[in-house]
């Protein structure tokens, strides 16, 4: 059945929201305040004698909110990406290699992000505040999402020939997987020259940059290491509940009048 894993990575994806959502509260949001400082001061040296706050832009809710908020966002978020993760799990678990719940889990969740974080994170990394124009937010959105969508493709059909070569076909382990390596770096390289060049950060403080830069891939780590760490554990629990319980009901049923 799909419901005990849906309701699984549920769970396992509200805890590994919070944690995530915790990392970044320490690492992420200092450097967003730093990010929107710079930003403030360069629209007040262009606007001379403009008493203008974040405030005045239409920022609807105060910095201390959106901190608070933060961890509700992240919660919300883990549950959502959690309930997939426990959908796409019970559709793979049977064909995976995996012996283990907890390889599998692990196993997908790295797999899931590489394909939806890490790959797109080399192209387009994540930008603070006052990087890239505004009028081409909707044109770069476009783009990274086109190359996650790209990129779990290209590892589908990755895996997909890596399980062909396998089941099908007689070549040793180390050449199944070069072919298979070489084939999903030649698909990414062009997706990368493919698609449209990233953001130019001006003159943004590279230290800063790449300081926000690592801190958001840092949570997307903690986010599907969390996920597939937990889930996999829920996963490990259930199985020895069964494996328990069934000798228990049988007795139980031997014993019955």
């Amino acid at each position: 059945m799909i419901t005990p894993y849906l309701r699984r990575g549920m769970a396992a994806g509200l805890l590994a929201g919070l944690l995530a959502g915790l990392f970044a509260f320490f690492t992420g949001e200092p450097l967003l305040d730093q990010a929107i400082a710079l930003e403030e001061s360069a629209v007040h040296s262009h606007e001379e004698g403009a008493a203008r706050s974040h405030e005045d832009d239409g920022e609807v809710f105060s910095r201390a909110t959106q901190k608070v908020g933060l961890f509700f966002a992240t919660g919300l978020s883990g549950v959502f990406i959690g309930g997939l993760f426990g959908l796409v799990y019970a559709y793979f678990r049977s064909r995976m290699a995996a012996g283990s719940e907890w390889t599998r889990s692990v196993s997908l969740a790295a797999v899931i992000f590489a394909g939806t974080v890490l790959i797109p994170f080399l192209k387009y990394p994540a930008n603070p505040p006052a990087v890239g124009d505004p009028a081409t937010i909707g044109t770069r959105t476009a783009a990274y999402l086109a190359l996650v969508g790209f990129s779990l493709l290209a590892i589908l059909a990755a895996w997909h020939a890596s399980r062909y070569l396998r089941e099908r076909c007689v070549v040793s382990t180390s050449v199944r997987q070069v072919v298979v390596g070489l084939g999903l770096i030649i698909a990414v390289s062009v997706l990368f020259v493919g698609l449209p060049a990233a953001a130019d950060p001006g003159e943004f403080p590279a230290g800063l940059l790449w300081s926000f830069r690592l801190s958001s891939l840092g949570t997307q780590t903690v986010l599907w290491a969390s996920l597939g760490a937990i889930f996999g554990l829920l996963g490990e629990r259930a199985e020895a509940r069964k494996m328990y319980g069934a000798p228990a009901a049988n007795l139980a049923e031997s014993g019955s009048p």
